[in-house]
């Protein structure tokens, strides 16, 4: 996706040099990129991501903050897109910096969520585990109906992590399930907007702004474009059927019609596509569009009564078929 690319290439550049946001942005990225494993016995710490910036900011940071010398390796990709995809791992003291950074808790359990420290911090440090988990697991689909900022999530508890810690922000995301995996959905695109903002990429934020307000314009054209075609096309229907019921009342009467609702009649037949006010105005002399309106009624009326009496088709049976009057 275009869009996740440019935004992923906008968050890796970001560098904020408060301690506790590096910290909070590298376990998020930790906990929804792979996590923990066990290699030989031994608790291993490993991040797969689908970016080679992001694997080698990853690395970086855990050797500047925690001191550790991670390996680098590009993957095979385990989905159906073929992308290369980067890991980094932490084997030799790997099971430290799980408990360094709350992987694991005191009882060497695997914590399911994130470290409680990082959900009710401050709001630079919940802007950072939105930036982590982006860069892991995030992905943004183009404005329209289905527009949406997802991040695949390792477990539930992750996934309530992430929404709470949105919600803190300000942002209205949902956790919901997709083929059996956690997903936290951002749907609305102002809601869209502010998380790309708050998570710190700006450009793409602007971006996105810019394209979802042109899609709007563009649909809001296209909605006025189908609007009048289609008053168009209900006008000529009614048109078609007024012509046709006019011509069978005149049948209908032949010499019993009065001069007057001849007149309005004939003015129907020899302006088809004209409004009741513009026949009003072919008139002699002029008339209102409810005189005209009102003369054609009166004289439909009047052959459909006739035909009722002698038991032949009304001006109705003289409206083709599909013609809506």
């Amino acid at each position: 996706m275009p869009l996740t690319a440019d935004v992923k290439a906008e968050l890796v550049t970001l560098r904020d040099t408060r301690p506790t946001a590096r910290v909070a942005e590298l376990t998020a990225l930790l906990r929804f990129s792979g996590g923990l494993h066990s290699i030989a016995g031994r608790v291993a710490v490993e991040a797969e991501v689908d970016s080679e910036q992001v694997a080698r900011r990853t690395a970086r940071e855990l050797a500047e903050i925690y001191g550790v010398r991670p390996e680098l390796v590009q993957v095979q990709s385990a989905g159906s897109t073929g992308g290369a995809r980067y890991a980094v791992r932490v084997i030799e003291a790997g099971e430290t910096l799980a408990r360094q950074t709350g992987l694991l808790d005191q009882r060497r359990r695997p914590v399911r969520g994130l470290p409680n420290a990082l959900t009710t911090g401050a709001r630079p440090d919940l802007a950072a585990v939105w930036r982590g988990a982006f860069l892991a697991a995030g992905t943004l689909s183009d404005p329209g109906r289905s527009a949406a900022l997802e991040v695949a999530c390792p477990s539930s508890e992750a996934a309530m992590a992430l929404v709470g810690a949105a919600h803190r922000l300000g942002v209205a995301a949902k956790a919901r399930e997709v083929r059996g995996m956690p997903r936290v959905v951002v749907r609305d695109g102002e809601a869209i907007r502010s998380v790309l903002a708050v998570m710190g990429a700006a450009r793409a934020a602007a971006a996105w702004e810019q394209l979802r307000q042109r899609r709007e314009v563009r649909a809001g054209v296209n909605r006025l474009v189908n609007f009048d075609d289609a008053n168009l096309r209900r006008s000529a229907q009614a048109a078609v059927a007024a012509c046709a019921r006019v011509e069978r009342a005149l049948e209908i009467l032949g010499d019993e019609v009065p001069e007057h609702l001849h007149e309005a009649g004939a003015l129907r037949l020899a302006h088809r596509d004209a409004s009741l006010d513009e026949l009003g105005h072919h008139a002699q002399p002029p008339l209102t569009k409810d005189a005209v309106a009102g003369r054609i009624r009166r004289l439909l009326a009047m052959a459909d009564k006739k035909a009722e009496i002698e038991g032949i088709p009304g001006t109705e049976s003289a409206v083709p078929a599909g013609v809506e009057g």
